[in-house]
């Protein structure tokens, strides 16, 4: 069974996800540089999915298996250590 977004809201420096099974996500804002940069406008203007969450507009999607894994922003990863 997966597990979907409820509900999403945000404060100063975190954005919060409520999942359908009653856990809630507390989650820096600074892992999302689009997020952390929008306005309060363009983070409220956001879909849910089963999988995820989606920003049109700012061309932002993440998913509930990445927020539980911990991950960030995987679109600009650092160079791996040679």
């Amino acid at each position: 069974m997966s597990i979907s977004p409820k509900s999403l809201r945000f404060d100063e420096d975190s954005m919060w996800v409520e999942l359908d099974d009653g856990r809630v996500l507390g989650v820096p804002l600074v892992w999302f540089p689009r997020l952390l940069h929008a306005t309060p406008a363009q983070r409220e203007n956001y879909e849910l999915s089963r999988r995820g969450l989606h920003w049109d507009e700012l061309n932002e999607d993440i998913s509930v298996d990445g927020l539980l894994a911990g991950r960030g922003d995987q679109t600009h990863r650092p160079p791996e250590a040679a």
